[in-house]
């Protein structure tokens, strides 16, 4: 049978993915690992922005080429499923379409290679699920947070992460209800992380930031008619009505003539908004949350100082999107009139108030001993700047999606490399046992997923391929641990230094990089449609 040969067309359109591909990859390969580098990006808008998160930046870069796009998404897609590895999913992603680019020189058909790339990428993910992974229970909390550190430990904020570590793996805990009494914890398959609040507050450093049992909103008590600041045993109302005069459907204009109908319509407006307050007062409400309006004034001075005078706690524009987790969180009921105000759609804190943040002197609104029917948590951010804010919002943001995938996929592997070396040594052993064009193409797919050890190691400022080397060694003695130690400069076992990632964030990897690669390779022909 003669080999596959490509027409000279065919040639120049299967080398265009590669060299976007190229440009896409080692725009981030070298912010891979502890010691990767950070990019920082000025934005069309002039906003700047600091990150090594993989999906942020290719999300943030106007590709125009298709075979590109399609990395930029297969990145989005990783960060969806594990949260975690968006940047190494790219990078093997740039390895596996080199190597198909060796392959097809070789003669062997696209087809061919895409086939046996799926069946290598399934032996991967059987090899590390059998030999390399370790079973892990969510109630082991230190486990947890190991894997969290590994996950922080490329960040910007990595130097914080014994903070946000345990936050991140207490704040999606409460959500699976461990504070009533953990027994839900063991039979969860998923958690929804946006049943988990983020609060930034500008000021004081990273290690200021803590996770509150309850809630916190991120403006101060309106006190500008001298209101109680602190209220216990909180009895909580969320209002959708205005605590202002009514106003007509349509525009209109009121002439007033004389003085006695001014009088008239002022007396009415105060009757109007005393008899609203007098009714939240026979409630039994102490705090009163009110939801922000846009067709007219949601409250005004005169029913803040009526409020005010019956030590009623306000809390003014609440946005209509955090309504829901309010109520989940206090246990309360909007209220869109107030005839429906009734003792039954109050919610209930131990405490109330303002406090003053440290750093800032801002002051933010918390609400402790909740009861907390719809298991949520909040985490108040700090920082320093903007830049950093947004940054640890994002890491704790990865960090919680390490943790949902342990959720998914009670698994870990150890990190450093170690799991894909693991994979790359069985994969050649078996390519080795493999006769036909199978053989070729499992031998290029475990040289590909070597590149992952390979760039830790150079970015990590190492001679990569004698470490890779001296890995592939350790993993042939059956050290299946063994890892990149970037700290200490050589090869260790990542178990023993508590370096693990979820199993799911490396088989997701491979599986999307896979079937990205795949699909490129399928594609002979490129038509423009105008």
């Amino acid at each position: 049978s003669a080999p596959f040969a490509l027409r000279p067309s065919q040639c120049a359109l299967r080398s265009a993915p590669f060299a976007p591909r190229q440009a896409v990859a080692s725009a981030i390969r070298t912010s891979l690992g502890p010691r990767g580098m950070d990019k920082l990006l000025q934005l069309p808008s002039g906003e700047v922005l600091i990150s090594n998160d993989g999906a942020t930046l290719l999300s943030k870069l106007h590709v125009l080429h298709p075979a590109a796009k399609m990395l930029v998404e297969c990145s989005q897609s990783q960060d969806v499923e594990a949260g975690d590895g968006t940047t190494s999913v790219v990078v093997l992603a740039g390895a596996l379409l080199d190597g198909c680019l060796d392959l097809l020189t070789k003669g062997i058909h696209p087809s061919a290679i895409a086939g046996s790339f799926y069946r290598a990428g399934e032996e991967c993910v059987r090899i590390l699920r059998e030999r390399a992974g370790k079973r892990v229970r969510l109630g082991e909390r230190a486990g947890l947070v190991a894997a969290v550190k590994t996950c922080l430990s490329s960040k910007v904020v990595s130097q914080n992460e014994d903070v946000l570590a345990p936050i991140a793996v207490d704040s999606v805990l409460t959500v699976l209800g461990a504070r009533e009494g953990g027994e839900d914890i063991e039979r969860a398959t998923n958690v929804d992380l946006r049943d988990i609040r983020m609060v930034e507050q500008l000021g004081g450093t990273v290690d200021d930031t803590e996770l509150v049992q309850g809630l916190v909103f991120d403006k101060g008590a309106t006190k500008t008619a001298g209101g109680p600041s602190q209220v216990d045993d909180a009895k909580v109302a969320l209002i959708q009505f205005c605590l202002s005069a009514p106003k007509t459907d349509m525009d209109n204009n009121v002439v007033v003539s004389d003085y006695a109908a001014m009088d008239r319509i002022l007396r009415d407006e105060r009757k109007y908004i005393l008899n609203l307050c007098k009714k939240i007062k026979k409630s039994g409400a102490n705090v009163l949350l009110i939801q922000k309006s846009i067709l007219r004034d949601a409250y005004n001075e005169l029913s803040l100082h009526f409020l005010a005078k019956m030590n009623i706690l306000v809390v003014t524009d609440v946005e209509r999107t955090d309504v829901e987790f309010v109520c989940r969180t206090l246990g309360c009921t909007p209220v869109p009139h107030v005839d429906s105000l009734t003792p039954d759609k109050l919610g209930t804190a131990a405490h109330v108030g303002d406090v003053v943040l440290p750093g800032s002197g801002h002051k933010v609104v918390k609400f402790t001993g909740v009861a907390n029917p719809g298991r949520t948590s909040t985490v108040l951010l700090r920082g320093s700047n903007q830049l950093v804010l947004a940054e640890a919002n994002r890491s704790i943001h990865d960090a919680q999606c390490v943790v949902r995938s342990l959720v998914k996929e009670r698994f870990v592997v150890a990190g450093g490399g170690a799991a894909e070396t693991e994979a790359s040594l069985r994969l050649r052993e078996l390519a080795l046992e493999t006769t036909g064009m199978d053989s070729h193409c499992f031998k290029a797919y475990a040289d590909a997923l070597e590149v992952i050890p390979y760039t830790l190691a150079e970015n990590a400022g190492l001679k990569p391929i004698e470490i890779v080397t001296e890995l592939r060694k350790a993993h042939k003695e059956g050290m299946v641990g063994a890892g990149i130690d970037v700290k200490r400069g050589c090869i260790s076992d990542m178990y023993e230094e508590n370096i693990i990632q979820p199993l799911l964030v490396t088989t997701s990897a491979i599986k999307l990089a896979t079937e990205t690669v795949c699909m490129i390779l399928k594609v002979d022909d490129l038509v423009v449609v105008m």
